[in-house]
């Protein structure tokens, strides 16, 4: 970010953790491996040194991952859902260091450094494209005004393809957790990443 010859800057986008949740569900299989390198990222991270006692991780248990079942393994469908959990709340505790982060800042980084809120770009996308390519130094073409308003506001909102790329209404993303995750879960969620939706104003 210093670098003279750069001109680096950065734009860190952050979502609704309940509805990342819900997004990562719907892939849990295709996000498998994914979910197990971001678990082991947390435990190269950690400090080195005598080991310390660690409550069980409970983020998003499936119900009877653990009962009763006499030794037999849990479904790989439960597996998934417990990998998923356990690395949406390492996810949550990396963006609240960036956020404790970006706040104590100096003012060369902060100048170099700005965030975007997945529902605000949704809710506003031509406003939110044009304060992003102004940080960046970048003109505003009327055809990328066009194109991200085509892609935010399309005819219908499909959630059985997730990694397609196409346009959509996403407005209807913003609250599909709502319909989708159970109360236990909400409430899993919030208490594993409520500092940084607090910082976040989720």
């Amino acid at each position: 970010l210093r670098e003279p010859g750069l001109n680096l800057r950065v734009v860190q986008l952050f979502r609704d953790p309940r509805a990342v949740h819900n997004s990562r569900l719907k892939a849990r299989q295709a996000l498998l491996r994914e979910s197990i390198q971001v678990l082991r990222s947390r435990h190269r991270s950690e400090p080195r040194g005598p080991p310390r006692h660690q409550p069980p991780q409970q983020l998003l248990l499936p119900p009877g991952l653990l009962g009763g079942g006499g030794g037999r393994a849990a479904p790989p469908q439960h597996r998934a859902e417990f990998f998923l959990g356990g690395a949406l709340e390492v996810i949550c505790q990396a963006w609240l260091r960036d956020l404790l982060l970006a706040r104590r800042a100096p003012a060369w980084l902060r100048r170099r450094y700005t965030q975007l809120r997945y529902e605000d770009l949704v809710r506003e996308p031509r406003a939110q494209l044009r304060r992003l390519l102004r940080f960046a130094g970048l003109p505003v073409p009327p055809a990328l005004e066009a194109f991200v308003l085509n892609m935010t506001r399309g005819a219908a909102y499909s959630s059985d393809r997730p990694f397609l790329i196409s346009p959509r209404d996403a407005r209807e993303a913003i609250h599909a957790w709502r319909e989708r995750l159970s109360r236990q879960q909400v409430r899993q969620v919030e208490a594993a990443c409520s500092e940084a939706m607090s910082l976040l104003a989720y």
